[in-house]
Formats: structure tokens, C-alpha cells, sequence
């Protein structure tokens, strides 16, 4: 990433979106045994044959990370691969994510006694790992990116991998040829006459639906939960304004003027979205959609597109305006590996060093689509959405993932509320009178 990308994130950088990003399927896969994480789909395991050794010997004991991706989950492989062809050290990766909520994963290992050395967590996770989690104060990569995760009481805990960022991803072609300009997607009034426009020309566009948005809460409650809910939270903000998580930190209270509008904002996605895929979808379904072309807007960030191979049409990404004005995006570190402290310390430390260099990072942006939170990175991102969220960013134009830094596990009950808004059982006052009480009832356990 170039440097001065680096230097405006660094002044709002919060943590920010669930791991959970990918397939609807969970995998287990490795690089050099058959250790397999427990799945909730029980999908047979993937295996990926180890790196051949080089004349290089094992410095270190064999380090097992779980990885909360699965979109880069070939990647990975070809990380830990790297990994033991330059240093001897081996590197067994166990993907997870998708349908599959991570967290939740993670209490099944620690309570199986299966901890793996490295996992993930976001920011608002640290204190259920309080006493858990290894320092990593003074490593020579802390020294190349102001993205670390600090604790007050653990030090410093958290490995960011990469930078992301979220609003409503867009088909830029499609736009183009219905004659929708995105850079005046900052009203509310100018979100509706472009919905509009769109709606008209769907067979001219070939479209199925303006929105790819889906609300179906069983499976991408984490995606409406976190991070459409973190819209109200945080757009139009600057990174470090942190009045409405602060709001809802203080007891569950919501502004609910703001609420109100967010409400019809949302409505007017349960209008023009596939109802098929609104009250019935999952991730496979929203991101093959987008990248069919079938969808002119989708609800993710720029994980759900890593590739230039992956899409034949330009991306952009255009604000959640439900207020005059709003003209942010959502950016920073999603979340961040951790060192299990009881697990293979040296070893993840090892490996944390190695991938803060030119050949890990080669492979995260080069190959995984990733954007680099390294200052001394090289490589300029490959990803889709690097171009508009970039200019978002070097103008100011972003907002904190705040969202992450709720009380953990709101998501699971907000959800439900954006669902119940999806099949029509609440219209925008009962959303934002229902959304109100599930706070308040949450805040109060």
C-alpha cells in the first residue's frame, strides 16, 4: 500500500468487520497433516499436499492458524507453502467462515481443547480472550504499520492482515449504461430516483434486481448485524467520530431520528432487491449474483470481489445516504490475528515477523485481492475495489468500524429485526421501535 493511503488511515483506524466473509460452506483444509476443525455443514475436509522442504530446517514447532476467509482460502495455501519453502517452518491453515460463524467455531475448539495457535478476532472480542492472548510488544513487525491492536491490559495482541472497507458495492458498467452517475448517490432523494431509473431498465440491463441485499438472518446475520447495522452507526461520520457507538454503548439507546431514516433507506433496498434473494439467500447466492451482473448494487465490502478475473466490469463502492450529504465509506483493519498465549507463541511469533515481508505480502495482494496495512508494502492491491475505496480514502472520506465495538453478539439479535423488516412483518416505524427494544433488552443481560 502506497504510503500516504497509509497515513490518512492511520489517523481513524478502528477494528472492524466480522471474519465471517465467504462461501456458504465451511472447509477444513491443511498444508502438511490432516488436522480438521469441526464444521457445521460437516463438509469434508480439503486437503492441499504440503510444500516441498527445502535445504532450510524447521527453526520453530509446527504452528496451526485458523483462517476466517475461505474466499482466500487457496491463498492461504500457497501462503503457508512460502512459508516452509523459505524458512523450513510449517504452517497448517484450517479455513472456516461463510455460513459458519467463527466465533462461535472458536468456543467449540477451546472447549474441545483444540485451540489452534493463531485465530482471529475483532477488536470488541478481546476481553473474552482476556489472559489468553500472547503480547507482541516489541516484534519487528509492529515497528512497519500503526494498524496493530492494542489492549490497555494484554499489550499489544493483534496481527492486521489487511485494510477493507464497506458501503454498497457497485457495477460501474451497469450504471454507466443506464445513465446513473454514482458520484450523486449522497440523498436520499438521489438514491430513489436512481433505484427508479434502474427498476425501468432491468431488461434492457438484463438485470434481475438493483440490489443484491439479502436479510436472511440464519446464515448472513453477521453481514445485516454487523455490517449494514454499522451503517447507521458510522456513515457520514469522520473515522474518529464515535457519537452514535458511544450512544449505543451507554445502556442500548439508538437516536431515533436517525434510526428512522436508516429504516427507509433500508426499505427502499427491500423494494428493488431479488425477492428470492432477500428473504431466502446466501452469500454464494449475492456475491455470484453481483458478479453475474444480475445486481446492479451489493451489500459487502471489497472481500466479495478479490480477483480482476473474477468480474468483467469496473467497481465502485457509493455511501448509505440516508441523510442529505452522507458521502463515506466504511474503512480500516477488519479484525486481526491473535496468538493463542497456551498454543505455539514462538512459532506464531515467527511467522508474523515472515509475513509482514515482500513474499507474504506479494501473495496477500498480489494473489488474495488484499489491501496491505504494511508501509514498507510494494505492491500496489489488485483488488477490484481498490480504485474507488482508495479515493475515498485519500479525500477524508471515511468512516470508523465502529460497528465492532458494539456489545459483542448484538448482531444476533438485530438480525432478526432487519428480517422480520425483509418479509414485511414491520414497516419503517415498527423497525426502528423493534431495533430500539432489542438494544435496550441486549444491553440489559
Amino acid at each position: 500500500m502506497k504510503k500516504k493511503l497509509m497515513s490518512v488511515l492511520l489517523a481513524g483506524a478502528m477494528a472492524a468487520s466480522l471474519v465471517a466473509c465467504g462461501s456458504t460452506t465451511t472447509d477444513t483444509t491443511t498444508t502438511s497433516d490432516n488436522t480438521q476443525t469441526e464444521t457445521a455443514t460437516e463438509t469434508p475436509a480439503t486437503e492441499t499436499p504440503a510444500a516441498e522442504t527445502t535445504d532450510s530446517a524447521s527453526t520453530v514447532a509446527p504452528v496451526r492458524l485458523l483462517n476466517g476467509k475461505p474466499e482466500i482460502n487457496d491463498q492461504m495455501q500457497a501462503l503457508a507453502a512460502k512459508y516452509q519453502e523459505e524458512t523450513g517452518n510449517v504452517l497448517t491453515v484450517e479455513t472456516i467462515g461463510g455460513d459458519t460463524n467463527a466465533s462461535d467455531e472458536l468456543k467449540k475448539m477451546y472447549q474441545a481443547d483444540n485451540m489452534p495457535d493463531i485465530f482471529v478476532i475483532e477488536a470488541n472480542q478481546a476481553a473474552t480472550w482476556d489472559g489468553m492472548l500472547a503480547d507482541l510488544s516489541g516484534e519487528e513487525w509492529t515497528n512497519k504499520t500503526g494498524f496493530e491492536l492494542v489492549d490497555p491490559n494484554m499489550g499489544t495482541i493483534g496481527f492486521p492482515y489487511t485494510v477493507e472497507a464497506t458501503a454498497l458495492g457497485y457495477n460501474a458498467d451497469l450504471l454507466a449504461k443506464a445513465g446513473v452517475d454514482p458520484a450523486s448517490l449522497t440523498s436520499p432523494d438521489a438514491w430513489k430516483a436512481a433505484c427508479e431509473t434502474l427498476d425501468s431498465k432491468k431488461d434492457e440491463l438484463g438485470i434481475t434486481a438493483v440490489f443484491g441485499w439479502c436479510a436472511e438472518p440464519t446464515n448472513l446475520g453477521w453481514s445485516s448485524g454487523t455490517h449494514v447495522f454499522g451503517q447507521y452507526l458510522d456513515a457520514g461520520l469522520k473515522a474518529d467520530d464515535t457519537t452514535y457507538i458511544d450512544l449505543l454503548n451507554d445502556g442500548g439507546k439508538i437516536d431515533e431520528a436517525r434510526m428512522k431514516n436508516f429504516a427507509e433507506f433500508i426499505g427502499m433496498m427491500n423494494q428493488y432487491s431479488d425477492p428470492a434473494l432477500l428473504i431466502d439467500g446466501t452469500y454464494d447466492n449475492q456475491v455470484a449474483g453481483f458478479k453475474e451482473g444480475k445486481y446492479v448494487f451489493i451489500t459487502q465490502g471489497n472481500w466479495c470481489v478479490t480477483s480482476p478475473e473474477d468480474v468483467s466490469f469496473e467497481c465502485g463502492f457509493a455511501p448509505y445516504a440516508f441523510e442529505d450529504g452522507i458521502n463515506t465509506i466504511i474503512a480500516g483493519p477488519p479484525s486481526y490475528w491473535v496468538a493463542y498465549s497456551a498454543g505455539n507463541v514462538d512459532g506464531a511469533k515467527a511467522f508474523f515477523n515472515w509475513c509482514a515481508g515482500d513474499s507474504a505480502q506479494n501473495i496477500l495482494v498480489n494473489d488474495a485481492g488484499l489491501v496491505s496495512p504494511f508501509d514498507d508494502c510494494q505492491y500496489e492491491a489488485v483488488n477490484p475495489f481498490y480504485k474507488s475505496m482508495n479515493s475515498y480514502i485519500t479525500a477524508g472520506n471515511y468512516s470508523g468500524w465502529h460497528t465492532m465495538l458494539k456489545k459483542d453478539g448484538l448482531q444476533n439479535s438485530t438480525c432478526n429485526v432487519f428480517a422480520d423488516y425483509a418479509k414485511g412483518k414491520l414497516d419503517a416505524d415498527g423497525f426502528v421501535s423493534t431495533m430500539a427494544q432489542v438494544i435496550a433488552d441486549y444491553y440489559a443481560q
